[in-house]
């Protein structure tokens, strides 16, 4: 059974285009998908545009975030069986035509537990928050094809994962869920997995205010694993602010093809400093600890077509 998770919030014609890029692709396996949404206009939308799909069901969540949404999810679909796959992604993104077959194919090797997708950009290159989207995603694709192949540790994208049921039933929700669960499947002595042509479409945000408010709060995400993940005996991460840099550099000497490109490379080095900083600011100093409620702050720009 392939349990497929869908987590919006009240983005109606974004989350009707999430369904139909799952329904539209040839699945041979049995499968349903779950649309969590605490709000009930998706439940009515949901009848109403999809009333003949009986792999569709709607679950009404408490509003708490993500992570809440999929622990309530995951104890009522929990089973033993390790050949069952969930997949979870969001309402405002959507995936390629072929996505749950290549995810399939890579969990052909049983050693695999967790894997994600390759986001991709729905921004256009032609303006610096564009541009800093696709360098970005474009650097995560190369850093995560380069650790699958060498068996490596690396954290998962949210916006498309997948993980075998039947090994854990739940997960803390003081860290985001795609910083926490590759490690909880690393200790359980599980590879992680990539799927590059299981393609996942993103918008980013569009201006300064709405970047760093996603951004800020990844980092904050990130900040508070430290208090869940024992490091000394924890695979390496790969999203330090060094480890950032250091990939980001060596992608952007390459990347950019012109000379307002560079311009745009050279101002998002000293943009991910500031985050880091405030982030750690606002984390250590004024104790503002890392909340599961992402979606009540969402930016419009971010939303693709409601």
């Amino acid at each position: 059974m392939i349990t497929i998770i869908i987590t919006s919030y009240g983005e109606l014609k974004a989350t009707e285009r999430a369904v139909n890029s799952f329904l539209n692709q040839n699945i041979s396996d049995d499968f349903r998908i779950i649309i969590s949404d605490p709000f009930t206009e998706t439940k009515w939308m949901i009848e109403e545009k999809f009333p003949d799909t009986k792999k569709i069901e709607y679950f009404e969540d408490e509003g708490k975030g993500k992570s809440s949404a999929l622990n309530a999810i995951l104890k009522k679909i929990y089973t033993e069986n390790t050949e069952d796959i969930i997949i979870s992604t969001d309402g405002d993104v959507y995936v390629s035509y072929i996505a749950v077959k290549e995810i399939l194919n890579v969990f052909k090797d049983k050693k695999i537990g967790i894997l994600c997708g390759h986001p991709v950009s729905l921004n256009e290159k032609n303006n610096m928050f564009g541009y800093w989207s696709h360098l970005s995603f474009d650097e995560m694709n190369r850093t995560r094809k380069h650790l699958f192949s060498r068996k490596e540790f690396f954290e998962v994208s949210g916006y498309l994962m997948a993980f075998r049921n039947g090994v854990i039933k739940d997960f803390p929700v003081e860290a985001s869920e795609d910083s926490i669960l590759p490690f909880l499947f690393w200790q359980k002595k599980y590879l992680i997995g990539y799927a590059e042509k299981a393609e996942v479409y993103v918008l980013n945000p569009k201006n300064i205010k709405d970047w760093i408010t996603q951004k800020k709060r990844n980092i904050k995400g990130h900040i508070a694993l430290k208090k869940l993940v024992d490091f000394s005996v924890a695979p390496k991460r790969r999203n330090t602010f060094f480890q950032e840099a250091l990939r980001g550099v060596k992608i952007s000497l390459a990347y950019n093809k012109s000379i307002k490109e560079l311009y745009w490379n050279m101002l998002l080095f000293p943009a991910r400093a500031y985050l880091h900083l405030v982030g750690f600011y606002e984390s250590r100093i004024k104790k503002e600890e890392y909340k599961d409620g992402w979606r009540e702050r969402e930016t419009p720009t971010t939303r693709p077509l409601d």
